[in-house]
């Protein structure tokens, strides 16, 4: 099977569960804003220098892969994504991002002297982290932008993982710079 199907030559393309949609369609949008994020942490995957980065950055990816999925599906149907793939994105999983930012603030990655300028300190993985965040927040404000419409996501704990996902990468930006901290390889 090839992946050119030309399915999408007529400006069309899936959601979950056989539903066609236009290509600029509220819920793909929004899956496109979460997968450039997914690409661009892999560019901080393979960059980084800093252990904690090395080990959270492919969770973070795996976790995407799942969010991509719950907004990929049509509303309504919500039920038959968790029966099919039994994975959603949950309060563990952002309570995880806050033991991440706890223990990255007692690391130091706070101790910056005035604003962060990305790339300033000629760390590829720095910037990189910094490009993932905006991504990040460009992710979120997406699903957001979905509240109050049709297409709305039930899962509340999408916009906070999104939102604390983006402080982690703030601060393992900060720490990348510094040459991956006290954990550098």
């Amino acid at each position: 099977m090839s992946i050119s199907t030309r399915k999408g030559d007529e400006g069309e393309t899936d959601l979950l569960f056989g539903c066609r949609v236009k290509k600029d369609y509220p819920r793909i949008e929004v899956v496109g804003a979460v997968d450039e994020l997914n690409a661009a942490l892999g560019l901080l995957r393979v960059s980084a220098k800093f252990e904690m980065s090395q080990r959270e950055v492919p969770k973070f990816q795996e976790t995407l892969i799942t969010l991509m999925g719950e907004l990929a599906t049509p509303v309504g149907s919500e039920h038959r994504y968790e029966e099919r793939f039994g994975g959603s994105v949950n309060a563990d999983m952002v309570k995880h991002l806050d033991d991440l930012v706890a223990e990255l603030e007692a690391m130091g990655a706070l101790k910056i002297k005035g604003w962060a300028l990305p790339g300033a300190a000629g760390v590829m993985s720095g910037a990189y982290a910094d490009l993932a965040r905006t991504v990040c927040r460009r992710a979120e404000r997406a699903v957001v932008g979905l509240e109050g419409t049709e297409e709305a996501v039930p899962n509340g704990e999408i916009v906070k993982y999104l939102n604390r996902l983006s402080d982690v990468l703030w601060l393992l930006a900060r720490m990348e710079e510094k040459g991956g901290g006290e954990e550098s390889s």
